[in-house]
């Protein structure tokens, strides 16, 4: 399944975003889909998660409070909400989704359908 995400921008620091992950379909494939960010010269990193199941979401304490992932079923989409963001907040963001079960779905090797990146910069 292709995963599409968009949204990304420049914004101030303090602004906000929305970003939206499309994957058709991942009611029946994913447990749960994720959020990632690369910021330059960085590893991959976790940001956050949503669990199909109960719906409950997880948070990296980088952006915990600041951030917040929901979904929208009807649309097969799932957005995350930044606000409040910080100059190091810049990284490009990738959507994932994950197939298998997980104790924890905030590892990359969790995941294993990923869309492309959306870059989002935070100017001081």
């Amino acid at each position: 399944v292709q995963l599409q995400a968009s949204g990304g921008g420049l914004v101030q620091t303090g602004g906000s975003l929305r970003l939206s992950c499309t994957a058709p379909g991942r009611t029946r494939l994913y447990y749960a889909m994720g959020w990632f960010r690369q910021a330059p010269g960085k590893d991959r990193e976790f940001v956050g998660h949503i669990k199909w199941y109960g719906g409950t979401t997880y948070y990296a304490d980088s952006v915990k409070g600041r951030f917040t992932i929901s979904e929208d079923n009807a649309n097969d989409t799932v957005y995350l909400e930044m606000n409040s963001l910080k100059p190091e907040d810049t990284a490009v963001y990738y959507c994932a989704g994950a197939q298998y079960y997980s104790a924890t779905y905030s590892r990359l090797s969790d995941f294993d359908s990923w869309g492309q990146g959306t870059l989002v910069t935070v100017s001081s």
